[in-house]
């Protein structure tokens, strides 16, 4: 006797799979998270690093000691005396004496203000120069000042070596003539926020000394 045929299970039918996908977690940090490569440095107002002003009387070593202190920081060095002899096309001693002293200190103040409009470098002024008040607010607001000092027996030996040069000089004697400018002009030079002694040592001992004190 043959067994009759069992009947055919049927699966029961499929359920479509959800086409909704599950919507991802949104986390506030993911939210505001930038890319890495948009991320910019912060803003730095006055980055540039200001322009060195050495001051003092005549004889203390601006120019000699600006030279090796703009080499040491391999940066350019300018003189304004020999800036406003360039511009002018006359020495000094010849500005004083056909102009007076009035005439050479606004065209002083013009080149001061002009190079501190350009590069960094470093700038030897002459001793009168930072007595000129609007100079001096000039120079004290975009400039380091350095105020190199130096003994007065220091001072005349140093500038006997060069007589001619110097008109506050002309006829009179040195020592004398600086100890009078020194009484008047030492308050004002105090005004400069760095101040270093030159003493009768090798040059690059004071420069030394300046970049020591502008690191203070």
């Amino acid at each position: 006797m043959s067994e009759s045929p069992q009947p055919k299970r049927r699966r029961p039918p499929r359920r479509a799979a959800s086409r909704t996908t599950e919507r991802p977690v949104d986390r506030p940090n993911d939210r505001a998270a930038p890319r890495p490569d948009l991320i910019l440095p912060p803003r730095v107002e006055n980055a540039r690093e200001p322009t060195i002003v050495l001051v003092g009387l005549m004889g203390v070593g601006k120019t000699t000691i600006g030279r090796r202190l703009a080499a040491r920081l391999r940066l350019g060095f300018v003189d304004t005396d020999r800036e406003i002899e360039r511009a002018s096309g006359m020495s000094i001693p010849e500005i004083f004496a056909r102009f007076g002293e009035a005439h050479f200190r606004d065209g002083e103040r013009r080149v001061i203000r002009r190079l501190l409009q350009g590069r960094r470098v470093v700038l030897a002024t002459g001793g009168g120069a930072f007595m000129d008040e609007e100079t001096r607010a000039l120079i004290l607001a975009r400039a380091t000042a350095v105020w190199l000092d130096a003994d007065l027996d220091v001072l005349a030996e140093r500038v006997s070596r060069r007589q001619g040069t110097r008109p506050l000089l002309t006829g009179a004697d040195p020592r004398t003539v600086l100890g009078e400018l020194a009484a008047v002009r030492n308050p004002i030079y105090a005004l400069a926020p760095v101040h270093v002694r030159s003493e009768p040592l090798p040059h690059e001992a004071t420069v030394t000394a300046i970049l020591k004190a502008m690191r203070r």
